[in-house]
């Protein structure tokens, strides 16, 4: 059997195969996919727009500002509508009554909605970096944050993907928040809700679910986990979607590095969670939760309020 007839046999394999037609999709409406590159683009501009002169061109004056900041806003709705009208079609693909032009118009409404909350988006992720600058004795500089550290490029994304969540764009939002992911290693879902002045700090690991609950002034150490325990199941075996699972920090808490926190629970104001602790049961407000080790030298979890 030369290569021809090799491929040939694997070819069909792939294209008869029960399974393989329930991973392939095809342009159902001459729509193609949302573009990971173009949503790079996106959040790049994102992060040029909110800290000019940081990110992108580093030669920006007070005298041409305007004009940078104006250029950029611009291709950021460009590209946010023709993005979101191909996550519209991508999520309508199994409607029978599709209308392309609706798209079109939910789109561009979408976008001009997104561009109008950009000043608020700004606001949020300064408080986000005064919270890191604050809260870490080896930062520098308020440059310094801005410009390296992890936590403040997946906080732009979560940020951004958040607020086109709430907006009811498909697909976008998910993209962007596994971009931040790959890059920094944070993953927060833009479903969360997170209030102001928010840090992690170190960031590697950290995962945030879908339904979390942050109130403001929170801080986060690296690997820290507030996730769900067990999925409550329909009576078809199949777990049910959409209901809160995960946990609720109120303001002012700080969870240190690698603890686990899971479930509907939830963490009262001003607590303090120390590293590598497992918590599945809420906890009032000014509660302290450490790993204590008693007599024998066995290290066993204690909380302390």
């Amino acid at each position: 059997m030369n290569i021809g007839q090799v491929i040939n046999e694997v070819v069909t394999g792939l294209t008869t195969s029960q399974d393989t037609k329930k991973v392939y999709r095809h342009a159902k409406y001459d729509e193609v996919m949302p573009s990971v590159e173009m949503l790079g683009e996106l959040v790049t501009k994102m992060r040029e727009i909110i800290f000019p002169g940081y990110y992108g061109n580093s030669a920006i004056k007070q005298d041409n500002v305007q004009f940078y900041l104006g250029v950029n806003i611009n291709r950021v709705y460009t590209i946010l509508e023709r993005q979101i009208k191909r996550g519209l079609c991508f999520s309508c693909a199994l409607e029978t009554n599709f209308d392309c032009n609706n798209c079109s118009l939910q789109a561009e409404k979408m976008a001009k909605t997104f561009v109008a909350q950009i000043p608020e988006l700004k606001r949020m992720l300064y408080l986000d970096v005064q919270a890191a600058y604050e809260g870490d004795p080896a930062s520098k500089s308020i440059d310094e944050v801005i410009f390296c550290f992890p936590a403040i490029k997946a906080l732009v994304n979560y940020r951004v993907a958040h607020c086109l969540l709430k907006l009811n764009v498909p697909l976008l939002p998910r993209i962007i928040s596994e971009m931040a992911h790959s890059e920094t290693g944070v993953d927060i879902h833009p479903g969360a809700e997170i209030g102001e002045y928010f840090t992690i700090d170190h960031g590697t690991g950290t995962v945030i679910g879908e339904t979390c609950v942050i109130g403001n002034h929170v801080k986060l150490y690296h690997g820290v986990t507030l996730g769900a325990k067990s999925f409550p199941l329909d009576e078809n075996g199949n777990p049910i979607k959409g209901i809160p699972r995960h946990p609720i920090v109120e303001d002012g808490v700080v969870i240190y590095s690698h603890a686990t926190i899971l479930g509907r629970i939830t963490i009262g104001a001003n607590s303090s969670i120390g590293g590598n602790v497992w918590i599945t049961n809420s906890l009032p407000p000014n509660s302290k939760v450490v790993q204590q080790k008693p007599k024998d030298n066995t290290f066993i979890y204690g909380a302390g309020i």
